[in-house]
């Protein structure tokens, strides 16, 4: 599917990716959910493909780009100015904020990783819904997004990420 460009087809795209995601995930043994990846990563450039052990590491990494979108939005609604990234991060250094997800969901385990996930996802469309078309893919809406589109945000923390995850769950299944 194309990247979305009308609010119908973000959160169309959103539900699909999620869906396809989650159904990948129980199609996999549950013994296997929290089981250390084991595939080869030494041809991989990404430095996601190093960060990431296990499904619970994928998924929390989901859920905290979810809660960047969610923070952005609700502070920039409210008049408070705030960047999408985490403070003291920008878009040359958001690997080590990744790290940080990483480092902070240590204990989590893959089930609350799951859940995390799960209502983040549904928080991320509802909050979707609130916008007009307009809002969501004309350029200008909102002076806090600079020269790029809100949905475009919606689409890389949902669908484009959903995507991604699912290559490497892909990867780990045919590991197994």
């Amino acid at each position: 599917m194309a990247r979305p460009t009308t609010k119908h087809d973000l959160i169309q795209a959103a539900n699909d990716g999620y869906k396809k995601m989650t159904d990948l995930l129980d199609s996999l043994p549950k013994e296997e959910l929290d089981t250390t990846f084991t595939f080869d990563v030494e041809n991989e450039k990404q430095a996601h493909w190093q960060r990431d052990k296990n499904l619970r590491d994928v998924l929390i990494h989901l859920y905290e780009w979810h809660q960047l979108l969610l923070n952005w939005v609700e502070a920039n609604r409210q008049g408070k100015q705030q960047q999408f990234l985490k403070e003291g991060y920008n878009w040359k250094s958001y690997g080590a904020m990744n790290n940080e997800f990483w480092e902070k969901h240590q204990t989590t385990s893959y089930e609350k990783a799951l859940a995390l996930l799960a209502a983040s996802h549904q928080q991320v469309i509802t909050l979707a819904e609130d916008f007009s078309n307009d809002e969501l893919f004309s350029k200008g809406q909102f002076p806090w997004v600079g020269g790029s589109t809100l949905g475009s945000y919606f689409v890389s923390s949902t669908s484009s990420h959903y995507d991604w995850a699912a290559k490497k769950i892909r990867k780990f299944k045919k590991s197994l």
